[in-house]
Order: structure tokens, then sequence, then C-alpha cells
């Protein structure tokens, strides 16, 4: 998969686009697109809220597309656009209200609470729903960090935290994480003995 800050734009395509060319502008999203969309539902988690950030991060994008001084590679500023977006919704105080509700006051059945619960360890390892199981803020920080390749000092100041802020919830998510890949030891063995 390619990396939303690898990608390029001809600079003949780029012109064209600031000035408003619908085919210029769909060659653009048809190479960002893709890119964009796995960065912000790697760090939201939620399909439905993914495709709206999206929405709302490609929209902001056109528009401040003729604003784009090239003084970094296209697909570096629209990183920014996407990550910032991200960021609002994992801050917003709407967000924190629907982590706080209990399940049970929306009368949710067992069968269903399961299933958000559900342990989906066995032979075939997802890394998505590892991910999952992280909190909104771990998951992004591992995201920013392992895969797009900001520092803590960039994680730090993108959250308006301390660089021990992202060094420690980078730190505690591979815990997480390594606990849920690895294989269990109280696991059964395929072989009789």
């Amino acid at each position: 998969m390619t990396r939303l800050v690898e990608i390029t734009v001809p600079e003949a395509v780029l012109a064209r686009a600031r000035a408003g060319d619908g085919q210029a502008q769909g060659a653009i999203y048809a190479a960002v697109a893709p890119a964009t969309l796995t960065l912000i539902r790697r760090m939201v988690g939620q399909r439905a809220m993914s495709e709206d950030l999206f929405q709302d991060t490609m929209m902001t994008f056109y528009e401040r597309l003729p604003q784009f001084r090239g003084e970094a590679p296209l697909g570096a500023w629209l990183r920014q656009i996407a990550i910032s977006r991200c960021l609002m919704y994992l801050r917003s105080p709407w967000r924190r209200l629907c982590l706080s509700l209990d399940p049970a006051d929306f009368r949710v059945g067992a069968a269903a609470a399961a299933l958000v619960t559900q342990d989906y360890r066995g032979e075939s390892i997802d890394l998505e729903r590892a991910l999952a199981t992280l909190a909104p803020t771990a998951r992004a920080v591992v995201w920013m960090y392992e895969v797009e390749g900001y520092s803590h000092q960039e994680i730090a100041c993108a959250f308006g935290r301390s660089v021990s802020f992202s060094k420690s919830q980078l730190a505690r998510a591979h815990l997480r994480l390594r606990a849920w890949l690895e294989p269990q030891e109280n696991h059964p063995s395929c072989t009789l003995i």
C-alpha cells in the first residue's frame, strides 16, 4: 500500500486542478483517495464515520487546493488535512459522550454486546481487529508513528500534548497489540502426545 506522502502528482495536472479543471481534479482524486480513506479508517476505526470524515477531508482539500504552495508534497499536505479532521473528531465532546454511554442504556441485547467483545483470535490473525481493540487515541498514535512516519514530537504537537504522552501511548498500544497477536500458551495443542 502506498503511503499518502509518497504520492506525487505531475505539476501540469496540479496547475489544471487549481484552475478548476474537473478532469485534473478527478485524476488527483484517483491518485490520493485510496490512501486517504485508509489513513482515516485506521485512525477512526469506524467505517461510517471514516467515510464521513473522508468526504469532509476531500471537500476541504479541494476548497484549499488553490492555496497549496507546493512547499511539501501534495500527499503530505492532504495527509495533514486528514489527520486534523480525525483528531478533531476523536477529541470532540460528542465522541467522548458516546464512549461513556453504556450499551445497556439502549437495551442492546446480550447477543449484540457479545459481538462487540467477541474474541477473534484463532487461525487467521486480523490486524484490523487487533487495532480496533485499542482506544481511539492509542490507535491514532500507532498509525501516525508506525505507518505515516510521524515523530513523537510531531504526534505530541498534533495532540497538543507532551512527547512523553506520545511515547507512553505507543508503548501501551504495543503491549496490547502484542498480547492480542501472540499465540496464547493455554490453548490446547493441535497434536496429541
